[in-house]
């Protein structure tokens, strides 16, 4: 049986190249919270520096069969790790250009016209909608968090649940709410919401 842990990183990417998950988990355990604290330094947010390295270790998986280098897997993995930062900061950018857009124009448009509000009041309902359509238990934590403002201290008191708990309930909640409203508003901008 082979040791992983005394393989060589070169030796561990070829043998993650013919899809040795056993490999590919040596190299999670290896480098995640290397990437993690480099990541973290950077952001200074635990779950985006979490999604990315996550999403860096998926992404790992998928292209294991074409699309990584020979060697240097630290260098590979670093630089992946800093281009998926600038990534989600150029989307950050955007998105805060766009909110700057949106309240600039409602600012200089403060008597919308009809067809605004009417799609306006479909949007509400939509995202009303949404919440209603998550698992029980993540919709009552995530209606408590963002429309009763509740913290997640007293959150997880009153429902007898960890903290841990609710965070990670009202993050995929976010989560689930994000991927399904992001299609909408993105259809929304086009047809000139």
């Amino acid at each position: 049986m082979i040791d992983y842990k005394t393989l060589s990183d070169s030796t561990l990417l070829q043998l993650l190249k013919e899809s040795d998950h056993a490999a590919y988990t040596e190299i999670y355990h290896r480098y995640f919270y290397l990437l993690y604290v480099h990541a973290y330094k950077k952001l200074r947010n635990e779950e985006q520096a979490k999604d990315i390295i996550q999403d860096l270790f998926a992404t790992l998986w998928f292209k294991r069969e074409s699309g990584l280098p020979d060697s240097n897997l630290a260098g590979y993995l670093y630089t992946a790790v800093r281009n998926k930062i600038f990534d989600l900061f150029a989307h950050q950018q955007v998105e805060s250009k766009y909110i700057d857009s949106l309240k600039d124009y409602l600012s200089n448009h403060s008597s919308a016209p009809t067809d605004h509000l009417v799609r306006e009041n479909q949007l509400k309902a939509y995202i009303e909608q949404s919440i209603q359509a998550l698992p029980a238990k993540m919709r009552v934590i995530f209606e408590m968090s963002r429309q009763e403002n509740f913290s997640h201290k007293e959150i997880a008191q009153q429902l007898n649940v960890s903290e841990n708990n609710v965070s990670k309930q009202v993050n995929n909640a976010l989560r689930i709410l994000k991927t399904k409203l992001g299609i909408i508003i993105f259809i929304a901008v086009l047809i000139g919401f």
